[in-house]
């Protein structure tokens, strides 16, 4: 996999809104405490743009995206949720994303840009993290943002008590994101995953997008895709602050029908921890120590 050059200060993050508009009130502080933490940060000519009432329209979003891409002072593109991420598939170019590798960071929505850029550039992509987090910066995102993006550790930091669902150790590719996003996509023309590979799945949802029975719809579209024959384990993020034993029951099914290791986190997804899992590169799940350990460089050096 073709691994992106990795994060320096001083370094220009470029902004992109392919999910949903921005406004100029909601970045304002993301973009000063950046800057104050010593990065540059630039707005793509669309990101504002509300065209079809709550977004760009895909083809300015998609130029937006080539723009930051090809733009050589941009070491990074970075970007939050929203709704209509997919719509922009279509217009990508693939190739010039490819002879422009740059970390493309951000979560939930974009699960769908994530993943088609990963697989048909087969290059690294970066799910949990959002410009969204600069906004109020907590301490255990700040160490995500340094430990995976400039330092580089091994380990997916870890913010809070893991559960293990089903025990056991697995290694695997990392592969996932939003829940509903990553179900959607499977077995279409965006998404080739290599069908001869052993995955990670990591997947979040949230109660306030999901009730349980939703994640179980998703979940049995993922199983009967196929898709879940390649998993050898599988971690689950930040669901709510409440504790839902239907969600735990639901994981244990999954782990021992597919005799699979199974974990439960808060440390990535819709909660207070954004924490940084690289699409695309060997990892090992160990469920009973609760670590999601990465077995090479998630990264390019210069």
């Amino acid at each position: 996999m073709l691994k992106p050059q990795k994060l320096s200060l001083g370094d220009t993050i470029g902004i992109i809104a392919p999910c949903i508009a921005l406004t100029k009130e909601e970045i304002a502080v993301a973009k000063k405490n950046m800057e104050q933490v010593g990065f540059q940060v630039k707005f793509a000519d669309n990101a504002f743009k509300n065209t079809y009432g709550f977004a760009a329209t895909p083809e300015e979003r998609t130029a937006d995206l080539h723009q930051m891409i090809t733009d050589t002072e941009v070491k990074m593109l970075l970007f939050g949720g929203g709704e209509v991420c997919n719509e922009m598939l279509p217009y990508l170019d693939f190739d010039l994303i490819q002879e422009n590798p740059k970390i493309i960071c951000s979560y939930s929505d974009s699960t769908t840009l994530l993943n088609a850029i990963s697989a048909h550039c087969h290059m690294v992509t970066y799910y949990g993290f959002t410009w969204k987090a600069f906004t109020s910066p907590v301490p255990y995102n700040m160490q995500v943002w340094e430990n995976r993006l400039m330092a580089e550790k091994p380990f997916m930091d870890t913010g809070s008590k893991w559960r293990t669902i089903c025990p056991g150790s697995a290694e695997g590719e990392t592969i996932g994101g939003f829940l509903a996003n990553f179900a959607i996509m499977l077995n279409g023309a965006y998404f080739p995953y290599d069908k001869s590979k052993k995955y990670i799945l990591f997947i979040e949802d949230h109660i306030r997008f999901s009730k349980p029975a939703m994640v179980s719809k998703y979940f049995s579209h993922i199983e009967q895709s196929g898709f879940m024959k390649q998993v050898t384990g599988l971690l689950f993020g930040h669901y709510s602050e409440d504790y839902y034993e239907e969600i735990e029951q639901m994981l244990q099914r999954i782990g021992e029908r597919y005799q699979i290791p199974v974990a439960k986190c808060d440390d990535f997804g819709h909660g207070t921890h954004h924490g940084i899992i690289p699409i695309g590169v060997q990892a090992t799940l160990n469920a009973d120590q609760g670590t999601l350990k990465f077995q090479e460089k998630t990264l390019g050096h210069d």
